[in-house]
């Protein structure tokens, strides 16, 4: 479900009261932080790294609330966008230090399935986020807003500056290498589709 279409008629006034009165601004993080943690994590493989960025991301919509314009557009495209930027910087610096531990991942636990279910959960989970490492930039970007920010195809091209069609053919490829990627590596066809 596009997390910007998700219903909530009080957002205009919410965020006029955060902006009079920070203490409102909870309201905005409660409704927005899992979609937007859930794509800051698909673009930052590190758990720990993930909290970091996200809270910068909630950290700097709070510090320039005052900032938001809402004849810009809605208030959920406006955090995204900080919460793309908070990932490109924090992309490009670790690029610099050529650190990005994919085996973090492995750290993860998992509150419901026993230890060997674990173990498949994670070693799966391992190989498909390593199968995204190998898609190109752009395409990690859209991968990322759609499956986890949970983002339409509309609402990402307009983030982008692409069109739907655009961004559903850039989908649809990666999604094409990322099951040739799998396949290869051995991972079951389930997990593939």
């Amino acid at each position: 479900m596009d997390a910007l279409a998700i219903p909530w008629p009080q957002e205009d006034e919410v965020v006029v009261r955060a902006q009079n009165d920070r203490v409102a601004f909870a309201a905005i993080y409660d409704h927005y932080f899992p979609r937007v943690y859930s794509y800051v994590r698909y673009r930052v493989t590190d758990p720990d790294v993930a909290d970091d960025v996200t809270a910068r991301v909630f950290e700097h919509a709070l510090r320039h609330l005052d900032s938001y314009q809402p004849r810009r557009g809605p208030f959920g495209a406006w955090l995204f966008a900080i919460a793309r930027n908070a990932v490109r910087d924090h992309l490009r610096r670790s690029r610099r230090l050529r650190w990005l531990p994919l085996e973090a991942i492995l750290r993860q636990p998992s509150p419901e399935p026993g230890p060997g279910e674990q173990v498949v959960a994670r070693e799966t989970r391992h190989r498909v986020l390593a199968a995204v490492r190998t898609l190109g930039e752009r395409e990690q970007e859209v991968v990322a807003l759609k499956f986890g920010a949970g983002l339409t195809n509309r609402r990402i091209a307009a983030l982008m500056g692409l069109s739907a069609s655009n961004v559903g053919v850039i989908l649809f490829r990666a999604i094409q290498r990322l099951r040739r990627h799998l396949e290869e590596s051995g991972v079951g066809e389930e997990v593939a589709r």
